[in-house]
């Protein structure tokens, strides 16, 4: 079985697939790590358990993820040798890692070396890394990067307009992020369209409380909407998506505010939750305007119409588009953003069939029928990738051996 690690600061979440890839058997998730009110949600048997327990550490809580796998009530496997494989997230491999890796310390000491550029998330990935081997010392592991699909953007768009020393001795650059979901995407919705992969001009918005827009063509991503960091592009559940740089530097001398309160400002308090003052989440975003809330309405017009630019401009960096892909939460479960978002595409041959749009069918078509460029839903599933990734590298990496 692979056991598929997705390690937060303070989260720790599961899923363990037969080898075959073709079930889950169990899936989990331990939260508020180190905090008050730690829980554990574990679903196996069709059934889901929950244990509010005192989880002071990520040791603990990878501890309680293997004890609860082995429950002769609530597990799934009757010894910790069924567990053949184990594949990780992390979030930001630079331009170190181009492709998901066999874990090696080696692989380790380059990862440490990217920290600085990620240094919210890369240490619990390495954490979780960590951990697993140690708890699973014989068991290949694998990492797989977010950044890692990105990497085949063409240097003019991922260079920015700054002292080229600052990107030759600094890896300052446009990196990306959400890579594994597209990448899972990209491959799904070739199947549904039912054309290979190679020979599609696609655009995919990933919209969650996170959102990337990425531009792909013949399966590689030419361009992202998420840059350096983790707030530029279009506006998100809490960030702000692209500002203008000149603003830091007013809000700083004209308004005192230090680097650490523009930085919380923008991260934290801005985006949906900043422009409507109730929510990050759209759902209540959306629920609010509908009842006359006229900034829950401004912000969802921000949120399409930011959208729709990045669509638009993406279209052009590829000479054409041949579908328009919507996946993650917003993606997948509001149609009313969908269908804002599309509203002005007719110049790029997009029709929207609104029946269809409020429930997509096994095709995941959303356009009409006639429609030059197929819209489409493909829901995404980045802990699948991982999986994926990891019985293909560990596979190769036994043969290799034998």
């Amino acid at each position: 079985m692979i056991l598929v690690i997705n390690c937060g600061s303070s989260t720790l979440k599961y899923q363990l697939y037969t080898t075959d890839l073709t079930i889950v058997t169990a899936k989990g998730l331990v939260s508020r790590i180190g905090e008050e009110g730690s829980r554990l949600e574990h679903t196996a048997h069709g059934e889901k358990h929950v244990r509010v327990v005192p989880v002071p550490d990520h040791h603990t809580a990878f501890t309680a993820m293997i004890d609860l796998l082995l429950d002769p009530e609530v597990g799934v496997i009757d010894d910790i040798s069924d567990v053949t494989a184990v594949g990780h997230r992390a979030v930001h491999g630079a331009d170190t890692f181009v492709k998901s890796s066999v874990i090696n310390d080696e692989v380790i000491a380059k990862l440490e070396e990217c920290v600085p550029l990620a240094p919210l998330h890369n240490p619990p990935n390495l954490v979780g890394i960590v951990e697993a081997r140690r708890l699973l010392p014989d068991v290949p592991q694998v990492v797989v990067f977010d950044t890692a699909f990105h990497q085949t953007m063409p240097e003019y768009a991922h260079v920015y307009a700054l002292p080229y020393e600052l990107y030759s001795e600094h890896r300052i650059r446009r990196y990306g992020f959400h890579g594994t979901s597209c990448r899972f995407v990209n491959q799904m919705a070739a199947d549904m369209l039912g054309r290979p992969v190679d020979e599609l001009k696609m655009v995919i918005c990933h919209l969650g409380n996170g959102v990337t827009i990425d531009a792909i063509e013949n399966g590689r991503s030419i361009d992202t909407s998420i840059g350096f960091a983790t707030f530029s592009g279009v506006m998100m559940g809490t960030r702000s998506g692209d500002v203008d740089p000149g603003l830091i530097f007013y809000l700083n001398k004209q308004l005192g505010m230090s680097l650490d309160d523009i930085e919380a400002m923008l991260y934290k308090r801005s985006g949906l939750l900043g422009v409507s003052g109730i929510s990050n989440d759209m759902r209540e975003v959306e629920e609010r305007a509908e009842g006359g809330c006229e900034r829950c309405e401004l912000a969802l017009e921000m949120f399409a119409y930011m959208t729709r630019k990045y669509i638009g401009s993406y279209a052009a960096a590829l000479g054409g588009l041949d579908a328009l892909v919507f996946t993650a939460g917003i993606g997948e479960n509001s149609p009313s953003m969908r269908a804002r978002i599309c509203e002005k595409l007719g110049f790029l041959g997009i029709a929207i069939d609104s029946d269809a749009n409020e429930a997509p069918g096994d095709d995941g078509r959303i356009s009409t029928r006639d429609s030059r460029t197929a819209a489409m839903v493909v829901p995404t599933d980045e802990e699948k990738m991982i999986a994926i990734d990891t019985l293909r590298l560990t596979e190769k990496a036994r043969a290799e051996a034998a």
